[in-house]
Parts: C-alpha cells; sequence; structure tokens
C-alpha cells in the first residue's frame, strides 16, 4: 500500500494555515489521527521556513505526504537557494528553535537538493497495516 497527496501553496502568510489544513485532512482520511499534532507543527514549521527563506517571490511551495506501510513521509519543497540548518538559538531569542523541535518529533529527517530549490523531508514511523479479520 502506498498513498500519495500533495498540493502547492502560494507565497503568502496565509499558506501556512492552509497547509497545516491540507496535513489535517488527509492524516483523518487516511484515518492516522495519532499523527495529526506532531505533523500539523511540523509543516507549520517547514511552511514557515520556505516562506521566510525558500520561496522567491512569484514561486510556490508543495506540502507532500506519502503513506507507506509502517510511516508517513512529510515532505516541503521550494525553489529557493539555501539550506535550512538546526541553530543555537539564544535564550532570548524568538526563533530559531523550530528544527530542533521538527527533529525531536520525527523519526527521520533530511534535506535533498535539486537544481532548483531543496526538499525538507520527515519520517514518522505507524503501526503497520493489519489485514482485517473474516
Amino acid at each position: 500500500m502506498s498513498l500519495v497527496q500533495q498540493r502547492r501553496f502560494t507565497r503568502r502568510r496565509t499558506s501556512v494555515g492552509a497547509s497545516r489544513a491540507f496535513v489535517t485532512g488527509v492524516l483523518a482520511e487516511w484515518q492516522l489521527h495519532t499523527l495529526i499534532e506532531d505533523i500539523r507543527l511540523c509543516v507549520s514549521e517547514l511552511a514557515t521556513n520556505a516562506l521566510l527563506h525558500g520561496v522567491p517571490p512569484g514561486r510556490e511551495f508543495s506540502v507532500v505526504l506519502h503513506r507507506a506501510e509502517d510511516q508517513v513521509r512529510l515532505e516541503v519543497r521550494d525553489s529557493g537557494p539555501g539550506q535550512p540548518r538546526v541553530q543555537q538559538a539564544a535564550e532570548d531569542a524568538c526563533s530559531g528553535r523550530g528544527l530542533h523541535l521538527v527533529r525531536a518529533l520525527a523519526d527521520d529527517f533530511g534535506i535533498d537538493d535539486h537544481v532548483v530549490g531543496k526538499t525538507v523531508w520527515l519520517i514518522f514511523k505507524t503501526a503497520p497495516a493489519t489485514a482485517a479479520l473474516p
């Protein structure tokens, strides 16, 4: 079993909330309710990073969810240069902790470079799907 859902979002602040609503709807449809809060928080962080640092004016970013037998993969792709970096934020800083949180919630984390842009991806383990009993 492998399922994929994808949506593109324009470069505007409302796209962060729209990306949260998108993943919430998909995960509910896939009946993965226990993952909704963690993945909502992670897509919020990654979408915000894409808007602030990765999406050039006039461009979009995409959010993709892949469901395999025992995991969900969240991807956020943008067309901007640069790489997200885990930072050590000052105690009084208002930002700089998001990727620490994302890495703590996800089972795996990585970045794929493309000719134009990059994809930041996260893996969340799930219980293997069980066959329905007769």
